[in-house]
């Protein structure tokens, strides 16, 4: 796998996440140590100090997945606010959990369930709650 990039994320959302990740049954997430291991190697800062072009939870986003060159434009979102839309996307699917914390034009290796990786690169981030003044949303 290659150097991920560095990811930055807000310290709401990673206490938010520890928490997520505790609540869950043990081995009922297939992706729980890597979303763990990327929460321990994040720059962790307040909610009103985050760069505005960094993906935090809620933000919605544009990326493509590179083997496909498909893109997309969801919401990231906590397991319990996913809808039937097709607009949202949770944290704990392996794209989701790939997406926290980069910055527009980022990529990132992801491994996917089964074996495998996916590649996804951030074109942009459209929305973000501080960016827009929600803090403790």
């Amino acid at each position: 796998m290659t150097t991920r990039p560095e990811i930055t994320i807000s310290s709401l959302d990673a206490d938010r996440l520890y928490d997520l990740i505790e609540s869950l049954p043990k081995g009922s997430f297939a992706g729980a140590t890597e979303l763990e291991a990327e929460l321990a190697r994040a720059n962790v800062v307040e909610p009103e100090l985050m760069p505005p072009t960094i993906v935090t939870m809620n933000s919605t986003v544009k990326f493509i997945i590179e083997s496909t060159q498909e893109e997309f434009e969801l919401t990231l979102v906590y397991p319990k606010n996913v809808d039937t839309t097709g607009t949202t996307i949770s944290i704990l699917a392996p794209v989701g959990s790939a997406l926290l914390g980069l910055s527009q034009g980022d990529e990132i290796e992801w491994p996917k369930p089964g074996g495998g990786s996916l590649k996804v690169k951030l074109r942009e981030v459209t929305y973000q709650p501080e960016r827009a003044g929600e803090f403790h949303r």
